[in-house]
């Protein structure tokens, strides 16, 4: 192959629209713009969010500045029975978590869930801990430590 071999693939360029050459090249005349009307005539432009003098969208909507959505808590949610990995009488908060590799990160929203059995006695620390859960943890012996977030408002 040779540099005067090389050419783009087949459909992948277009020839440019020469407008306004005459009725024979399909492209004179009114060179493409229609006839008469504001698309029509030279300086041809509408604002952004223009619709043809109707009330347009932007200004039709309610307006609702400095509206702050509310944040949402993203609760990292921990059955009782993927504590059994844990040795007896350790303890069990989010950064021990983390480096058994229940959950992928610390956080501030840890939910102890009462799915599962648990066979060792754990003192738990969790932000929130279920009814059945914390029945299951003291049952075997544990104890939970429910933590409060000040900037959270618990």
């Amino acid at each position: 192959m040779r540099l005067g071999q090389l050419k783009p693939a087949d459909g992948s360029r277009r020839k440019t629209k020469r407008v306004g050459r005459g009725r024979a090249s399909g492209h004179g005349k009114t060179s493409t713009r229609g006839h008469n009307g504001q698309g029509q005539r030279s300086g041809e432009g509408k604002r952004f969010g223009f619709e043809g003098g109707q009330t347009p969208m932007f200004r039709r909507f309610p307006k609702l500045h400095n509206f702050d959505q509310v944040k949402r808590r993203q609760w990292i949610e921990v059955n009782v029975g993927s504590l059994n990995v844990f040795a007896p009488d350790s303890e069990v908060a989010a950064h021990t978590l983390v480096e058994n590799r229940i959950i992928k990160k610390t956080t501030d929203s840890l939910r102890i869930l009462g799915n599962g059995e648990l066979k060792v006695s754990l003192k738990v620390s969790a932000h929130h801990v279920s009814a059945g859960a914390r029945t299951k943890i003291e049952a075997a012996g544990g104890s939970v430590t429910i933590l409060g977030d000040a900037e959270k408002g618990e």
